[in-house]
């Protein structure tokens, strides 16, 4: 898993997007995000993710194929929708099984901070984070998520609305708390 702050350059989203500021996977704690590295390949893949969705109370789980064979038309469409900067009121659980992406994520100063994520890895963002995520050069992901509840995805674009949320809200004021212990 690479971390670094995006370049913020027009382009395709899907190029890494690499700048020369320096960011580390191990900041990612400063912004409410835990990270994790269970390769599939390993027989205790699964089980390390069955027993990380039970510490966190993780009930359901479903697996999504992003990429033009598995989406057809739609796929473009999806990718724009993923692509659009949003908040969710639970946490979103991704642990990838093959290809690869880029979440990108708010820090404390506003900045885009790119997290590429390949076969292996699995991201807790927590509820309220401002977040959005793009395939790579691949065109191909495929991911198990995992869910407290019934699956859902119900995304709450950045605006007015979001920034009263009160799950944004309690995001903001952990962070800040965070900071000050």
């Amino acid at each position: 898993m690479k971390v670094f702050y995006h370049d913020n350059l027009p382009g395709d989203p899907r190029h890494p997007h690499l700048s020369s500021s320096a960011h580390t996977p191990s900041d990612l704690a400063t912004l409410g995000i835990l990270r994790y590295n269970f390769p599939p390949s390993l027989p205790s893949a699964l089980t390390q993710v069955d027993e990380l969705a039970t510490t966190r109370a993780y009930v359901n789980r479903d697996i999504i194929t992003i990429s033009p064979l598995a989406m057809g038309s739609a796929y473009a469409d999806n990718i724009q929708m993923f692509y659009r900067e949003h908040m969710h009121e639970d946490e979103e659980i991704r642990y990838i099984l093959e290809g690869g992406g880029y979440f990108d994520v708010r820090d404390e100063g506003d900045r885009w901070v790119r997290i590429e994520v390949g076969s292996g890895d699995l991201l807790v963002l927590p509820a309220g984070i401002y977040h959005r995520f793009t395939v790579d050069q691949g065109h191909y992901i495929k991911a198990m998520r995992l869910f407290q509840n019934q699956p859902k995805w119900t995304a709450l674009y950045r605006g007015e609305e979001s920034e009263k949320n009160d799950v944004r809200k309690a995001y903001l004021a952990a962070r800040v708390s965070s900071v000050e212990v």
